[in-house]
């Protein structure tokens, strides 16, 4: 499996800086490219609710909660649910070339605060099949995400749902 070690310099820095733009950069790119494929899923549940993503290696927390029109920033301490993985395995989630329940009982993504509200959210956004996430990319971001993940499953096939 490919890891991704970030340089501590890196770390250091981003542990320095406030959370609040770093959320913000997260929910407009998600709002961007991702929700044009997810809004049609049941969100009535979670609007309002308060998410974070802990990326443990680079120590950044984005914080956010789910609107009518996509995800809105928010404070990550702030949070009703926090998932913690690290970057690589955040990536390999998203490019669905890892499970998440395997990730999850490998103690590789904690869910913590309302676990119930975590799953039911891990739960739905797993029934979406990756190439409709993939079709909502600008055209060249998806060719590129799609080459990364084609070139991923050769290294690991073992490892994709």
């Amino acid at each position: 499996m490919m890891t991704l070690t970030p340089p501590a310099t890196l770390v250091k820095l981003l542990t320095r800086l406030p959370a609040y733009p770093a959320s913000l950069a997260f929910v407009s790119a998600f709002n961007l490219t991702v929700w044009k494929s997810l809004q049609e899923l049941e969100w009535d549940a979670l609007q309002g609710r308060r998410f974070c993503v802990h990326i443990r290696d680079l120590g950044i927390r984005l914080g956010f909660a789910v609107g009518r029109s996509g995800l809105q920033a928010h404070a990550a301490e702030e949070a009703d649910v926090t998932f913690t993985a690290t970057l690589m395995d955040f990536i390999r989630l998203a490019m669905r070339l890892e499970d998440p329940d395997t990730l999850f009982f490998n103690r590789r993504l904690l869910i913590e605060g309302d676990t119930d509200l975590g799953l039911r959210t891990k739960n739905m956004l797993d029934g979406v099949e990756f190439d409709t996430l993939l079709a909502s990319f600008p055209r060249t971001i998806g060719k590129v995400v799609q080459r990364v993940r084609k070139q991923a499953l050769q290294v690991t096939p073992a490892h994709a749902p």
